[in-house]
């Protein structure tokens, strides 16, 4: 595989996590922050490679990991990670009300139907359990998954596309959603859960803060600050945390 079709894949479906860092270590934390995860039933909804599957089963030996991509399936088995099946997010392949909790990172911007993605992810959680759902922010001043240009993919961060008029942006960025905070609530309506929780975060500067680490520090605590302040709204990635109630 050239790496232009490696760049068309992740363009498609996302390129995962795969190393653990600072800012993964940051997102979990936010996990544990808002979903019992010792002793639960955990489902990684889009699992990649296996990073966060890896990473629960710290806390529950009752993770299991899905994903579309056969080839990240075999790099996890690989790795020696367990309980992964292949399927597509629209069709989960477990009975109602199968896991306490189900994390979605990045990927609901992916699917080829996201509303009918986030309901089979209501549908397999049961009563009381809670969506983790990470996703890209409208809002942020970069698309992250690159862009189209006369025909060619180029990949890389793209500024201000997102603040495009949606006809314009779908045709710049048509492999990729994005979501403003209203937009991913609308998602779960008329489904029977309840929103727990609704912020956006930023990065974590993880790449910068290796080659500089006290640029990075201190970026990281100007994010956290920042995170608390009404420009959360420019963060990188929304936080939505969702409650079945029957």
């Amino acid at each position: 595989m050239t790496i232009v079709e490696l760049y068309e894949k992740a363009a498609q479906r996302g390129l995962p996590s795969l190393i653990w860092g600072p800012g993964q270590a940051r997102r979990l934390a936010l996990m544990r922050r808002y979903a019992a995860l010792e002793g639960a039933r955990i489902l990684v909804d889009g699992c990649g490679i296996g990073i966060y599957v890896e990473a629960l089963r710290a806390f529950s030996p009752e993770v299991h990991g899905l994903d579309i991509d056969a080839g990240y399936l075999r790099e996890a088995r690989r790795r020696g990670i367990g309980c992964l099946v292949q399927a597509a997010a629209e069709a989960l392949p477990y009975p109602d009300g199968s896991f306490d909790v189900i994390l979605s990172h990045e990927v609901i911007e992916h699917v080829a139907d996201d509303r009918r993605a986030v309901a089979e992810m209501v549908r397999v959680l049961r009563p009381g359990g809670r969506i983790l759902l990470f996703c890209p922010n409208r809002w942020f001043p970069f698309e992250t998954h690159g862009h189209y240009w006369r025909g060619r993919y180029r990949f890389g961060n793209t500024p201000l596309i997102n603040y495009l008029p949606d006809p314009l942006r779908n045709r710049l960025a048509p492999h990729v959603r994005t979501y403003s905070g209203r937009a991913l609530r609308r998602l779960f309506a008329g489904l029977p859960v309840r929103i727990v929780h609704h912020t956006r975060i930023f990065p974590a500067f993880d790449r910068i803060a290796c080659r500089h680490p006290r640029l990075g520090r201190w970026l990281r605590r100007l994010a956290d600050r920042l995170e608390r302040t009404p420009l959360n709204r420019l963060g990188l990635s929304h936080f939505l945390v969702v409650e079945k109630i029957r």
